[in-house]
């Protein structure tokens, strides 16, 4: 089982995300931090990294898709659709460095992984997707064929929490940074849980 029931994962649109992501972190312990930028220059992903290690204290720091800057900071790595494939990466991973992957159904989860996300469950509401959300029950059929925990990404509420019990944990991007209070609605979803 993870150490960790909650990801949060970044929203460098937001100007105060590192803020937002503190004020999270108050909600207590069970939550690990995605560092997710999609477009931003190295040395800009980089910095960010920096920022964030400066605040999470005892919480997991997950890097996506770069080993190089999961290395530098220290961090445990999560892999994209088009990231290197787990048996590229972990060689370099130090040991008890965890590696987490995305997972998109119909295709099959990645093989040599510690968690995966799985997504969309619910439309989310931090971005448009192109794919259909999978809903409460396909997402228990295809969580329950997978290896390792599965955490549920996609539109995740505190309300809809309890449609996908048991579950390994959710991870959030909206219902948490875009909160009027992070620190409650990151509270919430670990009660749900």
């Amino acid at each position: 089982m993870s150490p960790f029931r909650l990801l949060l994962i970044t929203d460098w649109s937001l100007p105060d995300c590192v803020e937002r992501v503190r004020d999270a972190l108050t909600a207590g312990p069970g939550i690990a931090v995605q560092h997710r930028h999609p477009g931003a220059s190295d040395r800009a992903f980089y910095a960010e990294g920096l920022a964030l290690r400066a605040v999470l204290g005892d919480a997991p720091l997950f890097v996506n898709g770069r080993l190089d800057v999961a290395l530098a900071l220290d961090a445990h790595l999560h892999l994209t659709e088009g990231s290197l494939s787990p048996a590229d990466v972990r060689p370099w991973l130090p040991k008890g460095r965890l590696l987490s992957a995305s997972w998109h159904p119909p295709g099959a989860p990645r093989p040599g992984v510690d968690l995966l996300l799985l997504s969309p469950v619910f439309a989310p509401s931090s971005k448009p997707v192109d794919r259909p959300p999978l809903g409460a029950a396909a997402f228990q059929a295809f969580a329950a064929t997978a290896p390792v925990p599965v955490f549920a990404l996609g539109g995740l509420t505190a309300a809809r929490v309890p449609l996908l019990k048991p579950l390994a944990g959710v991870a959030v991007v909206g219902e948490v940074l875009h909160a009027a209070s992070p620190a409650r609605a990151a509270a919430a979803l670990l009660d749900s849980l």
